[in-house]
């Protein structure tokens, strides 16, 4: 049964902190995926969450600090399921293989947060320094994956050294997630398979201590 107040609107009822705040950035991602940051309101994000707006400030803060808070969970879901996926003791390849197919499993389950952590913050939207971050971060954790990849080779790399590749990476998944999105009859295995691909194949020779240098 819904508790309802005077005026006939749901009443919100007392959940542990944490709860609400899950429902509230649940909302809230949702409202900044479909509306920008710029037109989205606090006052339908209340709406969606089923709460007050003033509730919903004295959880989260004000818009801007609502949308830092969106961006960093979605960027910590990413960023956990990803490294959970990468289990050591595996090969390289299957590494970097659970790795894309964990990305691209949650850009299709979590389309309003993709939109968060990519879409918007791209157009423009504050908190830049938030995507940054969150670049970083996925950076070094492929970056040391590389790294690992090649202890055995002949010519081992350190990380600073598969930096680079690890950023050409990174930008081509956000890249293929945009052709994705235009033709969505493809399977997140099939867009990881396409990557995989193209990555792993110039990858291995690495891996093996060859490398392409021009004719002379």
């Amino acid at each position: 049964m819904v508790d309802r107040q005077d005026n006939g609107r749901p009443r919100s009822r007392r959940l542990p902190r944490a709860v609400r705040e899950r429902q509230i950035l649940d909302a809230a991602v949702e409202v900044f995926a479909t509306r920008g940051f710029h037109t989205a309101s606090m006052d339908e994000i209340a709406e969606v969450a089923g709460i007050s707006k003033p509730m919903l400030y004295a959880y989260l803060g004000a818009k801007d600090e609502l949308f830092v808070a969106c961006i960093r969970r979605e960027a910590n879901r990413l960023i956990d399921a990803i490294s959970v996926a990468v289990e050591a003791g595996l090969s390289p390849a299957e590494q970097l293989w659970r790795g894309l197919r964990v990305f691209f499993e949650y850009v299709s389950r979590n389309q309003a947060g993709w939109a968060v952590l990519h879409r918007q913050v791209n157009q423009g939207e504050p908190s830049v320094s938030e995507l940054v971050e969150w670049r970083q971060r996925a950076t070094s954790v492929i970056a040391a994956l590389l790294a690992q990849a090649t202890e055995e080779s002949a010519q081992p790399m350190q990380p600073e050294q598969t930096e680079p590749f690890a950023v050409a990476l990174v930008g081509a998944c956000e890249s293929l997630v945009e052709w994705w999105f235009q033709h969505p009859e493809h399977t997140a295995d099939g867009m990881a398979m396409r990557l995989m691909n193209m990555v792993w194949m110039g990858f291995s020779d690495l891996v093996e201590g060859r490398s392409w240098t021009p004719d002379q």
